[in-house]
């Protein structure tokens, strides 16, 4: 089974503030505003929706297509995809642009200052389908390049491949429309429960209405764990606790990695959903969305001491 999956690589260059940004910033001069902040260093990380979701995957044995952009800096991100043998040939050299980054200032309450940069994401990627057989792929689409998210979406729905559509937060960008085309005849919406209420106002739908467009809505809650609703009734799976919670981005990836790889065994959604959930507590443990690491038989051992026995791994 092949499986794509589209959304943005981008690079998270993380630095600490070694203070409190209130201290510096003077609310009577707020409209002449020119703060600098010394911090004390540069963490540069892989990131990006697609990137994330790939490595989670490779984590369980899967070797995703990765349908993105790469800049001119993208040669280090590239050596670590091929380093764990992730195929390249979804993703678009942008050799004008810098891969996207995004450039995280942390201060010592915890607020953060965040500047974005598309670069490439500006571009979409532009993958040809041809040759492939619909019955053998699955797709999730990230937000990422906006043309890519509605391309695709179309193309996935002309070919009849499956695939699930994660909004994310790209959804403040879209019109209700282009949001409700993107779900009809997905497999499933995924969205966590804010980005749920973003999703209701821009389309004017209620759940029940979403479940006219996809059978399926997944509802992330973070620690709650997750709410699958169907046209059959909702079912809640519960979050699997982690040895420690050292930082919760990237933790919905995860999540959606387990949610695919369950699917890709031939399992019900539940099934699917704790998969995701065991996923997502490996990804907390570490600081970073591509620091963890684990043996498949680490994964199957935290399954079965939070759910029981594995369901059956064939398929």
């Amino acid at each position: 089974m092949r499986i794509f999956v589209s959304g943005s690589l981008a690079y998270d260059r993380i630095m600490d503030f070694p203070g409190r940004f209130q201290d510096h910033i003077l609310p009577e001069k707020i409209h002449i505003l020119n703060v600098c902040f010394m911090v004390n260093g540069l963490i540069e990380r892989f990131g990006g929706t697609a990137g994330n979701i790939a490595y989670n995957l490779v984590l369980l044995g899967e070797k995703p297509v990765i349908l993105a952009t790469g800049g001119k800096d993208f040669a280090p991100y590239q050596d670590w995809l091929l380093r764990w043998e992730l195929p390249l040939q979804g993703i678009r050299a942008i050799p004008q642009e810098f891969t996207a980054g995004a450039y995280i200032t942390t201060d010592l309450g915890d607020n953060q200052i965040t500047g974005f940069n598309p670069g490439a994401m500006k571009f979409p990627s532009e993958y040809n389908f041809d040759g492939i057989n619909p019955k053998e792929t699955l797709a999730i689409i990230a937000p990422g390049n906006l043309g890519d998210m509605l391309d695709y979406s179309r193309a996935y729905k002309n070919l009849g491949m499956p695939y699930i559509f994660d909004p994310g937060q790209s959804i403040p960008a879209w019109e209700g429309a282009d949001l409700k085309e993107m779900a009809d005849g997905a497999l499933a919406l995924i969205v966590n429960d804010y980005e749920l209420e973003m999703y209701r106002q821009k389309t004017g739908l209620e759940e029940a209405g979403i479940l006219e467009l996809t059978p399926t809505l997944i509802t992330t809650k973070g620690e709650a764990g997750s709410v699958i609703l169907t046209r059959q009734g909702e079912e809640t799976v519960p979050a699997v606790p982690a040895l420690q919670v050292v930082d919760p981005t990237g933790a919905g990836d995860a999540y959606r990695a387990g949610l695919l790889k369950g699917l890709i065994l031939n399992q019900p959604w539940t099934e699917a959903a704790r998969m995701g959930a065991v996923l997502a507590s490996f990804a907390v443990e570490q600081q970073g969305t591509q620091e963890h690491q684990l043996e498949v038989a680490d994964f199957w051992e935290r399954y079965a001491a939070n759910f029981g026995p594995p369901p059956q791994q064939g398929g």
